[in-house]
């Protein structure tokens, strides 16, 4: 009995292909807000308003696509600090999501097979 209940589970379990497919997809789209966000922020940096409402947005859409994640706050701060829109840290902020997220699925068992 216990083992029908097992199988069932199994059954509609969705595959890892299915779920990597789901984060890569969940990845690339916060990849294309980054890219955009940090593209209007260079040529918002003399309207700090504009710029801070863009980056406000930024932040709530990464949320909602990435999920709650810590390392989208320090990119929050270091938008605010005038200058750094030269740089692209909203790109940067998803990079290194995705490198932590990678280290975390990552186990030395499964390199070895």
């Amino acid at each position: 009995m216990e083992n029908a209940a097992s199988r069932s589970i199994e059954l509609h379990a969705p595959s890892n292909d299915a779920v990597e497919r789901r984060s890569r997809k969940r990845f690339a789209i916060a990849f294309g807000v980054a890219a955009i966000s940090d593209a209007l922020s260079f040529w918002t940096e003399f309207a700090p308003p504009v710029q801070w409402t863009v980056d406000l947005i930024t932040a709530s859409l990464l949320f909602l696509i990435l999920g709650r994640r810590w390392a989208i706050l320090p990119g929050l701060v270091a938008e605010a600090i005038p200058g750094l829109a030269v740089f692209p840290v909203w790109v940067l902020v998803v990079l290194s999501i995705v490198v932590y997220q990678k280290e975390k699925t990552f186990t030395p068992a499964a390199a070895m097979r």
